[in-house]
């Protein structure tokens, strides 16, 4: 494989196309999942958990231009996103981590970002030892689910000592239930408190062996070794311990570049977002790793996106427009969206392919 300056400039720059157009598309709306055939895109009002992923796309297309046409989109989406401050969902982190860490200079953007550490770090349950699930997206509240984790970590870790402190605790937490409470076999993504017998019991759903759960579950603790930098609270050995487990278990380093949406199912969908999350995780744990360790981490990372790239992006000149990640599975057990393009496995393409290039810091996303 060449270097990753042309294949990768070249990938980079139909990503970021195809973001616009998916703009004049949408509009004030928040695109969702797009239909393999024709590339229209599913869209939602508010942008559910998926929003802060369409204003990471559009701030990386206004740091690509330089456009103050491109910059003024990418903040009034960031904009948009307000309304999931105060709402009752772990997943604030996904939606107002992602939907403003790349908007730099952006007084709105880190205005937003503050507010919504705070509301976070004041959902935080001492006694849970994190910050719940919450009732905003349905189900019970007191759940401890693996993407309760990726952008609550570093969101949380901005408020403050007592930040760090609740994001360190919200983190291990869900480690020693997803990764470690359902003993040697595949993590257990989904966990519920029970009241009546006061404790935690595992969710039938997602299963064992959630590809995207496992690859959400690395990007957290990736981001957890980043501000490890003084031991506790993060406790760098037992997060270095979990990051072995699960390059191990999710076969990131030496399995199938995209891995099957469901590990109990290897002849069924496969999921391009979880090996685009897992890339850009991998690319966060070459710079903290042993030498050895991290050359092996950032040469997987290069070759999974090189393979997306070259197996499942679309190209100009075909019947669906080009800049397209195609075989995202949002979910395979009810067969939503389960070969199309994804807007979070668009997000991380193209913040892993930036990040090679150079272009972007990952300790700062």
């Amino acid at each position: 494989m060449t270097g990753p300056t042309g294949w990768a400039g070249e990938a980079l720059e139909l990503l970021l196309g195809r973001v616009a157009e998916t703009a004049a598309q949408v509009g004030s709306r928040f695109p969702l999942y797009a239909d393999p055939g024709d590339g229209r895109w599913t869209t939602t009002g508010r942008g559910s958990w998926t929003g802060g992923f369409w204003a990471g796309l559009l701030w990386l297309r206004a740091r690509h231009t330089g456009a103050a046409a491109d910059r003024s989109a990418a903040s009034a989406a960031t904009a948009r996103l307000a309304v999931w401050t105060e709402a009752d969902t772990a997943t604030r982190g996904l939606v107002l981590w992602y939907g403003t860490a790349l908007a730099a200079e952006d007084d709105g953007a880190a205005a937003l970002r503050e507010r919504a550490a705070r509301t976070a770090l004041a959902c935080w349950d001492p006694g849970l030892g994190l910050v719940p699930w919450g009732a905003a997206l349905g189900g019970p509240r007191l759940r401890a689910r693996a993407d309760a984790v990726p952008g609550l970590v570093p969101l949380v870790a901005c408020a403050g000592p007592e930040g760090r402190t609740a994001a360190a605790a919200h983190l291990h937490r869900h480690l020693e239930l997803c990764l470690w409470g359902g003993g040697p076999g595949r993590p257990r993504p989904a966990w519920r408190w029970d009241e009546a017998c006061g404790r935690w019991a595992a969710e039938t759903e997602p299963a064992p062996g959630w590809a995207r759960g496992e690859a959400w579950l690395l990007l957290a603790v990736a981001d957890g070794l980043l501000r490890a930098d003084g031991g506790t609270p993060w406790r760098p050995d037992r997060l270095a311990a979990a990051a072995e487990r699960l390059l191990h278990q999710g076969e990131f380093l030496d399995g199938p570049p995209v891995p099957p949406a469901e590990a109990g199912d290897p002849g069924g969908f496969r999921d391009t977002s979880a090996a685009a999350i897992a890339a850009v995780a991998l690319l966060k744990l070459a710079r903290l790793s042993g030498a050895g360790r991290a050359a092996a981490c950032a040469a997987r990372a290069e070759a999974v996106l090189h393979h997306l790239v070259d197996v499942h992006l679309t190209r100009p000149g075909g019947a669906r427009p080009a800049g397209m990640l195609l075989d995202g599975c949002y979910e395979a057990r009810s067969g939503t969206a389960v070969r199309h393009e994804l807007v979070w496995g668009d997000f991380f393409l193209a913040l892993g392919l930036a990040a090679l290039l150079g272009r972007v810091d990952l300790t700062r996303v």
